[in-house]
């Protein structure tokens, strides 16, 4: 250290800082840990549907359309759930009870399965749909540069008197609130347009195959500037949030004790625990749930529709990576497709992607034109 110098931060001040963020890390792994648990038996929940379905489906030949007609008299009919701000509030409490029904579950699956792969209505959309929920899992996990710039121009914020801690309690509940809301406004958009489809249709059709193009469209002009990985960027924000709440209260508990002047009111700590709580059990419950299911009807799949060594493979094969491509490699891609886990459902597809672009490798021009996107 020079002459006339100091350091920005002491010795000990760096120690716990260092202890923090250690405390920080721990307590936003848990509550991810816990947020995916429970949000995934939530989802499992929907398992019971998915194999109905599919049972119906292998005994029909085709799935009995009485749900998506219900989907629509609940989501659709009547004049004044057209009203943008009835719509809204009607999304808004929505989402805390009965936020996805059986008949919500089986007109989005029917409209995923039609846009994306019509020729195998058996499609495991229900496991496909958990696998893409554990690769977002990964994202959500993580630590981004933006997160700890928030947190460094919040400590610079927090000023006495300003009880700054207190009011940032509330910034999760209601960006998750909001979220949720989005979310079910997003099914009843998809509602609305299904119903319109109908009414536009110049006689009711009468058969069954007919009535199957009467369905929800997924689209990315749904979500927020088209882009459904916001809605991620949201949810991982708002769990890091509640992560950097709790943390710094144990952390001043732990260090400074209870009675500590940075602790403020016994009122405020009450609150901001309560708060905390809040938005664990409505993110794991209600959010979460409901983002596994909602944004699967963006434009095109996720990355989690093949296994990720099949992923790759296309991803090193669309760079150009494998221009020179044997028969002998073509052959190998095949059967790892064949591997993939969905039991054979997807693999048809992943062949055909590979047989239809064999001949012509070298002019694939970019990633983008694969049927799959990474959040």
């Amino acid at each position: 250290m020079e002459k006339g110098k100091v350091p920005l931060l002491s010795l000990e001040a760096l120690h716990q800082l260092h202890i923090f963020i250690f405390v920080l890390a721990v307590v936003h792994v848990i509550f991810c840990v816990s947020t995916m648990f429970l949000g995934g038996v939530r989802i499992r929940q929907w398992k019971v549907w998915e194999d109905s379905i599919r049972q119906e489906i292998s005994v029909r030949g085709n799935m009995n359309m009485n749900m998506n007609n219900e989907f629509l008299k609940q989501r659709a009919q009547g004049y004044w759930r057209k009203a943008a701000v009835v719509s809204w509030m009607i999304s808004f409490f929505k989402q805390f009870r009965g936020s996805v029904t059986k008949s919500d579950y089986t007109a989005l699956r029917l409209g995923f399965i039609k846009e994306h792969c019509p020729q195998n209505p058996i499609f495991d959309f229900h496991k496909y749909m958990v696998r893409t929920l554990e690769v977002d899992f990964k994202k959500v996990v993580g630590i981004s540069w933006y997160l700890w710039l928030f947190v460094v121009v919040f400590l610079l914020l927090n000023v006495a008197g300003w009880h700054s801690y207190f009011w940032l309690s509330f910034l999760p509940v209601i960006l998750l609130l909001f979220v949720g809301a989005k979310l079910e406004h997003i099914i009843t958009r998809l509602a609305h347009e299904a119903q319109a489809q109908q009414e536009q249709s110049p006689v009711v059709e009468k058969n069954t195959k007919d009535r199957e193009g009467t369905r929800v469209k997924p689209s990315d002009k749904h979500f927020w500037f088209s882009r459904p990985a916001l809605v991620l960027d949201l949810i991982h924000f708002i769990l890091f949030q509640n992560s950097f709440e709790i943390a710094f209260f144990f952390w001043i508990l732990c260090t400074y004790g209870f009675n500590s002047c940075i602790m403020e009111k016994p009122g405020f700590i009450i609150t901001r625990l309560v708060m905390g709580v809040i938005v664990q059990v409505l993110c794991s419950y209600c959010t979460m749930p409901l983002y596994a299911l909602v944004t699967q009807m963006g434009s095109a799949f996720k990355s989690g529709m093949f296994e990720e060594h099949v992923e790759s493979l296309f991803k090193h094969w669309a760079k150009g990576k494998h221009s020179d491509q044997t028969v002998e490699s073509q052959i190998q891609m095949q059967k790892m497709a064949k591997e993939s886990p969905q039991n054979g459902q997807i693999s048809e597809q992943a062949i055909v992607v590979i047989e239809e672009t064999s001949t012509s490798i070298t002019e694939l021009p970019s990633l983008a034109q694969l049927p799959f996107t990474s959040f």
